[in-house]
């Protein structure tokens, strides 16, 4: 057999890996003239990923992760925003609250539930950072049983194969890499133009740590983090606000949106709307007295508050990184890193991945799924759907377009909404409120009529909705969603049963089972 080429020969020896074949290190790493064949700058869910693959294909790997810890002090351990100030304790959070509707519900379905019922911070907050804190040590596990060399130090680039490291207490060391993966994801940011915002405020990075309650709390931002949080704030009893500028879940759909909003006003959060904040004095109390104005009217108000918690977007961790000198170029706008369809910088062996990179999804799967193709050395992740769900008190799934891009797209006379109106079972004995339960699947006008989008909000909606994302990434049609069987009695089963488009004008609310 013709001897294969280095080019070729190193996918051959990927590809034999790929079927549990152990190859030596040394086929990989060419001539020896760097360090690591890949060197990971940051610990998160994309920068894990990326390395614990190129670590498996038989490269060799370090990963360096630095938490700077937050304007309020607060710091945590290997796994990024998603694992400790995020996904995470987000949905346990959520899940807390959750469990308080299912206390109330209780009563009706005939449980005898001695009054008062109280909800404990403590309690809650300790368990959700011991859960948090075993992943972080997994995460050091899996680096330690795939041989990634774990170091933890702040990274930034010397040239574009060199990273300089430094750890806590100032030291500094150097490593040479082949390839480079920036993966340092983002921050919440702070409007530092509303005085007291910095020196009284926290943020999404603090909110999980508190080790005791935040009392009555202002939210500024409706964001899908503002929400979350608002919504399980409310849920475990605090009386709490959200401020909003203009519209809630910009980039979502928008009839959505004000379902998800509607549901957490009956279910107790209080808004208020074309608010902008000016700005938070601490009181002799010690409350945190804020000052806004509303926009429409121009005229100002006033509340106090124990805590106001900025949710008013996040900012990419590439400052401190000395990209600009290195060469690797930035969207001066957004300060995010300029990528190619395959993770490319404008330097050919500097990568970036997750929420630091232009135009991506600031989203955990689609940071994971592209470092485990980019440790593949394969391209099209911009080509993936996306499905996602915010965990609001009315959960919200969904997944490709929303009925206005379709309508941007399309035109508006080539898209058919087929959508419904639907009671949970479990709403029924419990008496509670299903005017917010809808779902919405945009599709084309013609032909098949192929689904371009699908939006559910009820109970459980990020479940219903992982299982028809799968059907969108195949192309499926209305013709076929609607043969599906259901399972009945279920949520998901009101999907095959959607019949009624918008632009009949006809009741879209479900009867019968």
């Amino acid at each position: 057999m013709a001897a294969l080429c280095s080019k070729h020969r190193l996918k051959h020896l990927q590809h034999l890996c790929s079927f549990g074949f152990k190859i030596p290190r040394r086929n990989f790493a060419g001539k020896g003239k760097y360090d690591y064949d890949l060197v990971v700058i940051g610990g998160g869910s994309g920068g894990l990923a990326c390395s614990k693959e190129a670590a498996q294909l038989g490269q060799k790997v370090a990963v360096l992760d630095y938490v700077e810890a937050s304007v309020r002090g607060t710091t945590w351990g290997l796994g990024g925003t998603c694992v400790n100030v995020g996904c995470i304790p987000k949905k346990l959070m959520h899940q807390a609250a959750l469990l308080g509707t299912a206390v109330k519900d209780a009563k009706k379905y005939g449980w005898k539930i001695p009054e008062p019922v109280s909800h404990d911070w403590a309690t809650m907050s300790q368990a959700v950072q011991n859960h948090v804190k075993s992943l972080n040590w997994g995460h050091r596990v899996q680096l330690q049983d795939r041989k990634v060399k774990y170091l933890n130090m702040k990274g930034s680039l010397v040239d574009e194969h060199t990273i300089r490291g430094m750890n806590a207490k100032g030291k500094e060391m150097t490593v040479t890499a082949r390839n480079v993966v920036i993966a340092t994801g983002g921050r919440p940011k702070y409007p530092t133009h509303v005085p007291g915002a910095l020196e009284f405020g926290i943020s999404s990075d603090d909110l999980f740590w508190l080790k005791e309650s935040p009392g009555k709390t202002l939210v500024v931002g409706a964001s899908y983090v503002g929400l979350e949080c608002a919504g399980f704030l409310t849920g475990i009893g605090l009386d709490t606000t959200v401020m909003v500028r203009s519209i809630a879940l910009r980039g979502f759909d928008q009839q959505m949106s004000r379902l998800v909003t509607d549901y957490m006003e009956a279910y107790g959060t209080r808004f208020s709307w074309d608010a902008v904040p000016k700005k938070v004095e601490k009181l002799p109390s010690g409350l945190l007295q804020v000052t806004w104005t509303d926009t429409q009217s121009k005229q100002e108000h006033q509340d106090a508050f124990n805590t106001v918690l900025w949710a008013v977007g996040r900012a990419p961790e590439t400052k401190t990184l000395n990209l600009k000198q290195v060469g690797v170029e930035l969207n001066e706008d957004t300060g995010k890193v300029i990528v190619a369809a395959d993770e490319r910088t404008s330097m050919s062996n500097i990568f970036a991945i997750g929420d630091i990179a232009q135009g991506r999804p600031e989203l955990t799967p689609t940071a994971i799924k592209a470092g485990k193709l980019l440790a593949r050395r394969l391209a099209g992740h911009s080509k993936l759907l996306t499905p996602t769900n915010v965990f609001t008190p009315l959960e919200y799934g969904c997944v490709g377009l929303s009925e206005e891009e379709a309508e941007r797209r399309c035109g508006k006379e080539n898209v058919e909404v087929y959508h419904a109106f639907y009671k949970p079972l479990e709403f029924t004995v419990a008496e509670r409120d299903a005017g917010q339960c809808y779902i919405k699947v945009v599709c084309e006008g013609h032909g098949d009529q192929r689904v371009l989008g699908l939006h559910f909000t009820g109970p459980n909606a990020g479940e219903v909705t992982q299982g028809f994302a799968l059907g969108l990434q195949c192309g499926f049609t209305y013709a076929q969603l609607r043969d599906t069987v259901g399972i009945h009695p279920t949520c998901a089963e009101e999907l095959t049963k959607i019949n009624i488009t918008k632009r009949s004008g006809l009741d879209a609310t479900v009867t019968g089972c």
